[in-house]
Formats: C-alpha cells, sequence, structure tokens
C-alpha cells in the first residue's frame, strides 16, 4: 500500500472487501501480540504496543480485538510466538521492494516470499541491497473528499507532523517516527477517521513506470500483502498518470 502515486493507498481502502478488513485485522493481531510479549501488555509502559494499538484503531478495529491480541501476547489466552524478517529485492522495472514479514514458521515464510517474486517477475536482493533507499517515517493518511486539508493541516502542524500534502484526492501527514504518536492522537481527538495510519519505510526517490510495468508490479504487491506471513510491504514505485488496475 505503498508508493509514490496515492492510487494505490485508496484502491485498497476504499475497494477494502470483508474478507480483506479481516486480512488487515490478523496482520494487526499480530503486530500487537509481538509487541506485548516483547515489552509486555501495559501500552503506557509500551512504546511499540501503543503505536501498534493507535495502527490498529485509526483501522477501526474492535477493542476487543485489540485486547485479546495483548492477552495472546502476554501468554492469558495461550503463547503467541513470532518472528520479525526483512526480506529486499527488486520488482519488475527495477522497482526496490521491502517486505517485512511477521511468522511463527520461518521456513513457510521464507519459500512464500521467494516464490512469489520469482513468478512475478521479480528478484530477491541481498540484505541492504534496496534498504538504503528508504527512511522510517510515520505516515498517516486522509480521503480528502471526507476530511478539510487546511484543518488537518492546523492539527498536524501544531501536533509536531513535518509535512502535510494533498496529492491525488489523498492528504499524507508526515512524521518523524518519535512524533507519530502524539500526531495521530491529536488527529485522531478531532474526529478525523483516517484511511492509513503506519510507521513506514518511505523512499528518497521514485522510479516511474510505464502502464504495463506498474501493472506487473502491483500484481506482486497484491500477492505479497496477501501472504499469511507479510505484514507490510514497501516500494520506491511512481505509477503513471491515470494509472487503473485491470
Amino acid at each position: 500500500m505503498s508508493g509514490h502515486s496515492k492510487w494505490a493507498t485508496i484502491k485498497h481502502a476504499k475497494g477494502m472487501a470483508d474478507a480483506k478488513r479481516g486480512q488487515l485485522f490478523t496482520k494487526f493481531i499480530k503486530e500487537i501480540s509481538i509487541a506485548a510479549r516483547m515489552s509486555g501488555g501495559d501500552p503506557a509502559s509500551n512504546p511499540r504496543l501503543r503505536t501498534a494499538c493507535l495502527k490498529a484503531r485509526a483501522a477501526n478495529m474492535p477493542k476487543d480485538n485489540i485486547e485479546r491480541a495483548i492477552k495472546k501476547g502476554t501468554g492469558e489466552l495461550g503463547a503467541a510466538t513470532f518472528e520479525e524478517m526483512i526480506y529486499e529485492g527488486y520488482g519488475p522495472g527495477g522497482v526496490a521492494v521491502m517486505v517485512e514479514v511477521l511468522t511463527d514458521n520461518k521456513n513457510r515464510a521464507a519459500a512464500n516470499v521467494r516464490n512469489i517474486f520469482s513468478k512475478t517477475g521479480g528478484n530477491l536482493g541481498a540484505t541492504g541491497s534496496v534498504s538504503y533507499l528508504f527512511k522510517r517515517k510515520g505516515v498517516i493518511e486522509y480521503d480528502a473528499e471526507t476530511v478539510g486539508e487546511d484543518a488537518v493541516m492546523e492539527v498536524g502542524l501544531e501536533s509536531g507532523a513535518d509535512d502535510i500534502a494533498n496529492e491525488d484526492g489523498v492528504i499524507t501527514v508526515t512524521t518523524d517516527p518519535a512524533n507519530f504518536e502524539p500526531v495521530l492522537e491529536a488527529l485522531q481527538a478531532k474526529g478525523f477517521e483516517s484511511v492509513s495510519a503506519e510507521i513506514s519505510m518511505v523512499p528518497d526517490t521514485y522510479s516511474a513506470l510505464d502502464v504495463d510495468t506498474a501493472r506487473k508490479l502491483l500484481k506482486l504487491v497484491d500477492r505479497l500483502e496477501e501472504d499469511e506471513d507479510v505484514q507490510n510491504v514497501y516500494t520506491n514505485v511512481e505509477y503513471p498518470d491515470g494509472f487503473e488496475a485491470e
């Protein structure tokens, strides 16, 4: 759900079927559980857990689901053991691709990610092959049709956002990772409903593709995002103007 053109973000957010939403909640449950397992189940004293819960609430995940995920992580509802891994590679057109994985089976995750890359015109690379092209930032996105840009800008900048941009119908609030939580909480307090909110890997430079290659890349991204072990997929793609999936 990442890339210079916000088309992909809106496509995923507005077109999310119940199955997609359930898949998203599953990813949040794993993220919350591993944060609770690593540093305890109290969000007040566990920044990673606090951020994971904020992201889940921003996607309208029910409170009960969040609480059960925390208890899974702390062992109250049975142990949940996940490992984190990052895969780096190249998609069609040489686009940089980073894949964040949370899995209870490293061999399965590695085989699946490798298989998806090879079957969709991509290539896995060595550790560090593309990560240098990205910086970790807080990214909060709003549908410009439902939220006013001026209002978001006022609250965002007052609460510590680095930048607010309106592009392709999406208002994007960018923050330093350390300021993600207070900025998101300030915006939520005003009743603004976000399309997405996450600590993301944002590319420094972008790779422009033609329509045919962009569709091939999108197939790779979609296949990766559909995998049960994949948490996040980041690319430095710049979709062509007017791009639409088939």
